[in-house]
C-alpha cells in the first residue's frame, strides 16, 4: 500500500482546489498567443477524461458537461474560455489552499500548456511574461522566480534560437504531466546569477553520518524500508526537511496528496535552503538506487 494513503483522507478537499486551479492554468496557457491548435486542445482533453470518473458529482458535473459543449468542434472560442474560467474561479475559493499556492499552481499548468504541443512561440512567452508582471507576489516562490529568469532572457533579443528553444521545452516539460503526479526531475533553481538543474546529475553519495530525507512515493521502498537501508550504510532517515539533512531523495511515483502537481512542500523547503547556502542536495530515486548497488 502506497504510504501517503493513511493521509489522502484529510487532503481531498486540497486535490479538489489543485484541479480546478490546474483547468485554470491550462486555459490561460492555451489561450495565452491566441491561437489554439489540435495538439494543445488534445492536452485539455486529456484533463477531461481523467474526470470522467466522477463526471457525475459535484461540481464536476457542472464542469464536465460544459467543457464538453466548448470544444466539440474542435475549438475554444473567448466565450467558452470566459464561461469555463468564471466557473472554476466560483468553483475554487482560498478557504482550503492559499491565494499563493492557488496561483502557483496556475502557474505550473500555464507552462505545462505552453509546452504541450512541443512549441514554444515568442507569443506566448510575452504573454507569459505579461501573466508574471501581474502576479509579482509569487516572487520567491519556487518555480516563479526561475521562470522569470529564464523568460526575460530569452525575450530579450525578441527571438528564440534553437539552443533556448530546447532549454524551454525541457524546463516546461517537466509541469506536462499533470495528471499522474510524476515527480518534477530536472527542472531549474536560481542559485545566485545562475539557474542550474533542481536534482543533481549522477550525485556522489555518502552514506556514513549523512542525513538523508524521502519525498514522494516510491516504487521500491516504503517509508520503513528506506530507513532501514540508510541505517545499515551508516546513515540516518528523518521525516522533515532541515538544515541537518544532506539529502532529499524525490519518489519516482511522486504523491497526488502534494499540493502542487510535480512536487510538495519538503521539494519547496530544501529548495529555499539550498538559496540560503546549505548544501543539501535533490536525489532522484533512480539515483540513489544506484548508490545502494554501488556499496
Amino acid at each position: 500500500m502506497k504510504d501517503y494513503y493513511a493521509y489522502r483522507r484529510f487532503t481531498g478537499k486540497a486535490e479538489f482546489e489543485k484541479v480546478f486551479n490546474t483547468l485554470i492554468g491550462l486555459i490561460e496557457g492555451i489561450v495565452i498567443d491566441a491561437r489554439i491548435n489540435e495538439v494543445e486542445l488534445g492536452f485539455l482533453q486529456t484533463w477531461l477524461d481523467a474526470q470522467r470518473a466522477r463526471a457525475r458529482k459535484h461540481p464536476f458535473n457542472e464542469i464536465v458537461p460544459l467543457l464538453d459543449q466548448a470544444i466539440a468542434d474542435g475549438v475554444l472560442s473567448s466565450g467558452g474560455k470566459e464561461d469555463i474560467l468564471w466557473l472554476c474561479k466560483r468553483l475554487t475559493a482560498s478557504e482550503y489552499l492559499d491565494a499563493v499556492t492557488a496561483d502557483i499552481q496556475r502557474l505550473h499548468s500555464l507552462v505545462a500548456a505552453i509546452g504541450s504541443d512541443g512549441h514554444v512561440s515568442v507569443d506566448e512567452l510575452c504573454g507569459l511574461a505579461d501573466w508574471l508582471l501581474e502576479n509579482e507576489h509569487l516572487k520567491t516562490c519556487w518555480p516563479y522566480d526561475e521562470i522569470e529568469s529564464i523568460v526575460s532572457g530569452v525575450l530579450e533579443d525578441g527571438k528564440i534560437d534553437p539552443a533556448e528553444h530546447a532549454m524551454l521545452m525541457a524546463f516546461f516539460g517537466e509541469f506536462v504531466s499533470l495528471l499522474d503526479s510524476r515527480t518534477v526531475v530536472s527542472s531549474r533553481v536560481k542559485e545566485g546569477a545562475a539557474v542550474v538543474g533542481l536534482c543533481a546529475v549522477g550525485p556522489e553519495i555518502r552514506f556514513p553520518d549523512s542525513v538523508f530525507c524521502m519525498t514522494g512515493s516510491s516504487h521500491r521502498y516504503s517509508r520503513q524500508d528506506f530507513a532501514a537501508v540508510i541505517a545499515d550504510r551508516g546513515g540516518t532517515a528523518v521525516g522533515g526537511v532541515s538544515k541537518r539533512v544532506h539529502y532529499l531523495v524525490i519518489g519516482a511515483d511522486g504523491n497526488p496528496c502534494w499540493a502542487y502537481a510535480c512536487y510538495g512542500r519538503k521539494v519547496e523547503r530544501a529548495v529555499e535552503l539550498r538559496k540560503e547556502g546549505h548544501p543539501i542536495v535533490l536525489v532522484h530515486e533512480s539515483d540513489f538506487h544506484e548508490a545502494v548497488a554501488d556499496l
